[in-house]
């Protein structure tokens, strides 16, 4: 279909039935076979939309009146949903959010990796999906009245001051209030992203779910941190559970947080929180689960997929901290891990110790390298757990499992299209899939997690 064949032009108006949703969130339209992509419209809806931008293959549209209701929608609690883009789907109701999870799922593994008649159970969600995020990142600029903080307004780097997050832990909310307020009363201006001026460019704060403890990262975008003694105190007044105040260089003009230097300015370099029995140290640049309620639920079925003996030994292939490994190693004869990223895989160690858990390695590198080189240092695996980040699996390491020939593989997955994609390679490897667990980590968003069973299947 050329442009000039569009059965749709932009600012028109049309009348439309939405038939799914997009792994965004969009409701999708179809005229006369041509695509439109509709936010915050829900499937088996009908309504008028405005076209408002028009491609070759597919286009966007704004709703403008429903005419017919879903039975599944609701009204968004939260007073800057429609502006914010933080959430996708507050206005679905929690329990059609995990049925859509679990079709997405099952849509794409057939889509894309021909993986049909296998058990997609039902998503596993939270009794109370609100408040339920343990660290907040959150931009500050100034304005006029003074200084903002909150969230970027969707598809834009305009910031909308915002007073609480209802995805957010509380603790989380009155540490960045606290810290505008004082930063306010003492004149320390906000970041300004076009003239890369100002100095407060965020406000991270880390919650222990367990423990209660908290953690304030500031993130400026000069090594001095104006009024840095009165800055201090008035949080530790006001903010009598916080365990740690961190100051973050970052000088860059660029759209990632963090900066390369960070300096404590008070109290521990970590705080701890605990994913059931297991005890984590969390610094300012940890990597940690943000909702550790299901992450338990997520290793909990990691390690029943894995069906371990105390003879097994287990790689873990992308082990970051050592969550999933400290958590396999509690039935495991030994656990290998392995990350790319070094500060993660101190980390891992240190968490190791924490728990006085010794049947664990850690090692930094490719797993596409190092486990070869452990294969060929005798180390083969019985089970391998791989929950690599959203482009997946590198292929290399896909190989190296299909030349270990483990018993089982677990796929633990953040994006059900690169699981897809895996999954195919892994089959025609000689693996079976035998089942698939959507579990829902991320409540009024688009986003699922999976994990998935593997079994060798003798060829």
């Amino acid at each position: 279909m050329s442009k000039q064949n569009v059965p749709v032009q932009k600012n028109q108006q049309y009348e439309v039935v939405f038939e799914d949703l997009t792994h965004e969130g969009a409701a999708v339209a179809k005229i006369n076979g041509y695509t439109l992509f509709v936010p915050k419209a829900l499937p088996g809806e009908r309504g008028i939309i405005k076209v408002t931008k028009v491609n070759k293959g597919y286009g966007f549209g704004r709703l403008i009146e429903r005419l017919e209701t879903s039975e599944h929608r609701v009204e968004p609690p939260c007073p800057v949903y429609h502006q914010c883009g933080g959430c996708q789907l507050q206005h679905l109701s929690y329990e059609a959010q995990l049925l859509q999870k679990q079709k997405m799922v099952k849509d794409v593994l057939e889509r894309i990796g021909k993986i049909s008649e296998i058990p997609i159970h039902s998503t596993l969600g939270m009794s109370d999906p609100w408040r339920y995020r343990n660290k907040a990142q959150v931009p500050v600029a100034t304005r006029e009245g003074g200084l903002v903080a909150g969230f970027y307004q969707e598809r834009t780097h305009h910031i909308i001051d915002i007073e609480e997050c209802l995805i957010q832990q509380e603790a989380n909310d009155q540490v960045v209030q606290v810290v505008k307020d004082i930063a306010n009363k003492l004149n320390i201006k906000g970041y300004d992203e076009e003239k890369h001026r100002g100095t407060l460019r965020h406000v991270v704060a880390r919650y222990g779910l367990i423990t209660k403890e908290v953690m304030v990262v500031l993130v400026t975008r000069t090594s001095d941190l104006p009024h840095k003694e009165q800055l201090i105190k008035q949080i530790q007044v006001r903010l009598p559970e916080v365990k740690s105040i961190v100051h973050n260089i970052n000088s860059k003009k660029t759209n990632v947080i963090f900066g390369d230097q960070t300096n404590v300015l008070w109290g521990e370099e970590y705080i701890h929180d605990y994913i059931g029995h297991v005890k984590f140290a969390i610094s300012a640049r940890s990597f940690y689960q943000v909702n550790p309620e299901q992450t338990k639920v997520l290793y909990d079925k990691a390690l029943e997929f894995a069906d371990l003996s105390s003879v097994d030994i287990v790689i873990d292939a992308y082990c970051g901290i050592g969550t999933i490994s400290l958590f396999l190693a509690q039935k495991a004869k030994h656990v290998y891990g392995v990350e790319i990223v070094p500060q993660a895989i101190d980390d891992a160690k240190r968490n190791a110790k924490l728990n006085n858990i010794e049947n664990v390695d850690f090692a930094v590198g490719e797993a596409e390298k190092v486990i070869p080189w452990w294969y060929a240092q005798g180390i083969s695996a019985d089970v391998i757990v791989v929950d690599p980040p959203r482009k997946g699996c590198d292929e290399a390491l896909l190989d190296t499992i299909i030349q270990m020939k483990p018993k089982r593989v677990v796929y633990v997955s953040c994006n059900p299209a690169t699981l897809a994609r895996d999954l195919r390679v892994l089959e025609d490897g000689g693996y079976k899939t035998t089942q698939v667990q959507p579990v829902d980590m991320f409540p009024h968003t688009m986003h699922v997690e999976c994990v998935v069973m593997m079994s060798r299947v003798d060829k």
